[in-house]
């Protein structure tokens, strides 16, 4: 991993909501804008703590059904990857069993080991649990919402690329969300970030102080509204 994404610039990126940064995204083309987003079943479980920007750790992992073997060795494996990974971190499950919605992917040991680790939060495309503890944590849930049992929890592949519901994430990447959603920013778009940042806040305030002004009239948008 390149050092692209550098303290400075991951510290300036937790102070930008994730909507805003989404669009400037949007405006320097390097993606399809239909592209690079998780889904609505996603959802940032603690919206108190503020933004999470931080590069993603993923691995496969199975639960409900019985496809692969338990090993210790797999967990060790995962705990040392989220050791190395450059820090922040955030851990990106993805499921390969065929029940997701009876899938548990983290409670309050494992998320005590992985913020122990670097780590600040966990995405999955499942059920987490221990919600108060982890909450205690201040260790940021991305996930489908709560599931009691853990089943029979078990690491597959770590650092391989996963999707979650569709978004696609590889290891190492910058992830960003917040209790909008959550998105990766795309190799290559630091140069241009802050830019592309400064230019949708300016564009949207000059937007909203022309909407909010007297005798505002809808036919006034024209010309004004599209880029």
């Amino acid at each position: 991993m390149s050092m692209e994404f550098d303290a400075p610039l991951m510290e300036y990126l937790q102070t930008i909501d994730t909507p805003t940064l989404s669009n400037a995204i949007e405006r320097l083309g390097l993606r399809p804008k239909d592209s690079g987003f998780a889904p609505v079943e996603i959802k940032c479980l603690f919206p108190e703590f503020g933004r999470m920007c931080a590069h993603a750790v993923t691995a496969q992992v199975e639960t409900v059904t019985d496809s692969h073997r338990k090993t210790e060795e797999a967990f060790i494996t995962l705990f040392e990857s989220v050791e190395q990974c450059p820090k922040p971190s955030v851990v990106v499950f993805q499921e390969l069993g065929h029940d997701a919605q009876y899938a548990t992917h983290c409670g309050e040991v494992m998320a005590t080991i992985f913020k122990r680790l670097g780590a600040v939060g966990l995405i999955s495309d499942c059920g987490v649990r221990d919600l108060p503890e982890v909450r205690k944590l201040r260790f940021h849930y991305f996930a489908r919402g709560a599931v009691a049992s853990h089943a029979n929890f078990r690491i597959v592949r770590v650092n391989v690329p996963v999707q979650i519901r569709g978004f696609v994430v590889q290891p190492q990447d910058v992830l960003h969300g917040d209790e909008n959603g959550l998105i990766q920013i795309p190799r290559g778009s630091s140069d241009g970030l802050k830019e592309a940042i400064e230019t949708v806040r300016s564009k949207e305030r000059a937007l909203m102080d022309f909407v909010r002004a007297e005798g505002f009239a809808a036919s006034q948008l024209r010309g004004r509204f599209l880029e």
